[in-house]
């Protein structure tokens, strides 16, 4: 049997991004089907060239090196649904669009995603990162990961609890990130359930309402929040040419932050530090308010390089940007973060074919 595998050569990664920077890939194929993925593993095994998942691009840093092994591209499609009582479960391919199916369940009027709408990227990437935003994260929803194992090339079944979700975390960038590739997402959401509007910003968005707004109506809402913060992938607005937040919100203890707390009211007196209840016990501070009181302000520029003009937590290429021009600014943010605050921000983009990351695979 002849196989539909295109493998292709020294193909350009940058318009595979929503940054747009980076260098080719040695082996480039797209895999429409889950032979087509085990077809792409066995070629990169083949080679002893190392494995890179690439879905939507959206949380990539790519190297200007690129990568010197084998992408494969996730173009796996299809959406079904069945139900469980009160609830509908959506099993989506990797591949699928995630802002399309968030429609597809507010369609369905099911209530569960509705505030991750607008964000760009792929299904098969948001258990890897815990995706979450306005309240949501997708670790409340799964049920169960569809998933390739590498090593074996069985399709296996991973459950919520198997994935070992945290803030922003999974086993899946973590422990296993080298040791399964995700090919389909099962959510569980319940049918006719109300919005979550417990956000800031989505409930101001609403303050003046006299009825409590529908789905589809915090769905909008949450797209139109997300634009006015260049977070959603508009053409021709060069503020959305980024990789989303660059930096996770930081979590420390209570010790900690009441010493960040007491800092704060001598170097910025007036201003109140953000704080809220993180995980285990921990306090989660707000990255972009950290990010703003150590002097980057919104439009703050360097060269190629910025950051946005509507949010301070994305770093943009204006045009020409490299990624080491973008590297360079990341370095300059977190020093001067550190000098003064004394936290540590950790970077939210996985970071490819840089020295020192070179995963067998990695999150999309």
């Amino acid at each position: 049997m002849t196989s539909a595998l295109k493998i292709q050569e020294n193909i350009l990664l940058a318009p595979y991004t929503t940054l747009q920077v980076g260098g080719p890939a040695r082996y480039f194929m797209v895999a429409a089907s889950e032979s087509d993925l085990r077809e792409a593993v066995d070629f990169a095994a083949g080679k002893r060239l190392p494995l890179f998942v690439l879905g939507g691009g959206s949380n990539l840093l790519v190297s200007d090196a690129g990568w010197p092994g084998v992408v494969v591209h996730i173009s796996l499609r299809g959406i079904e649904f069945g139900y469980e009582n009160d609830f509908m479960l959506f099993y989506a391919a990797a591949g699928e669009s995630w802002d399309s199916f968030v429609a597809q369940t507010v369609e369905q009027r099911c209530a569960g995603l509705e505030c991750l709408s607008g964000i760009p990227g792929t299904v098969g990437g948001t258990p890897v990162q815990n995706v979450g935003a306005y309240g949501q994260e997708v670790s409340r929803t799964i049920h169960r990961v569809r998933v390739l194992e590498l090593s074996s090339g069985r399709v296996m079944e991973l459950s919520n609890s198997d994935c070992g979700f945290q803030y922003r975390r999974s086993i899946f960038n973590t422990s296993a990130a080298a040791k399964y590739v995700v090919v389909e997402v099962g959510f569980r959401l319940k049918k006719g359930g109300a919005p979550t509007l417990d956000y800031a910003d989505v409930k101001n968005f609403f303050a003046s309402a006299t009825t409590r707004p529908s789905l589809s109506q915090v769905r909008e809402a949450v797209r139109q929040i997300r634009a006015g913060k260049a977070m959603l992938i508009t053409p021709g607005d060069e503020d959305s040419r980024s990789a989303g937040s660059f930096f996770k919100n930081p979590l420390v203890t209570e010790a900690d932050a009441q010493r960040i707390e007491l800092l704060a009211q001598q170097l910025v007196p007036g201003k109140t530090m953000p704080r809220y209840n993180g995980e285990g016990g921990l306090v989660k501070l707000s990255a972009a308010w950290l990010v703003e009181q150590s002097g980057f302000h919104k439009g703050y520029q360097h060269g190629s390089v910025a950051i946005s003009r509507k949010h301070s937590l994305a770093i943009v290429n204006r045009g020409g940007a490299t990624a080491r021009d973008i590297i360079a600014v990341k370095d300059e943010i977190q020093a001067k973060v550190f000098d003064k605050w004394g936290v540590r921000l950790s970077p939210e983009p996985v970071f490819v074919g840089f020295a020192g990351s070179l995963p067998p695979a990695a999150p999309y």
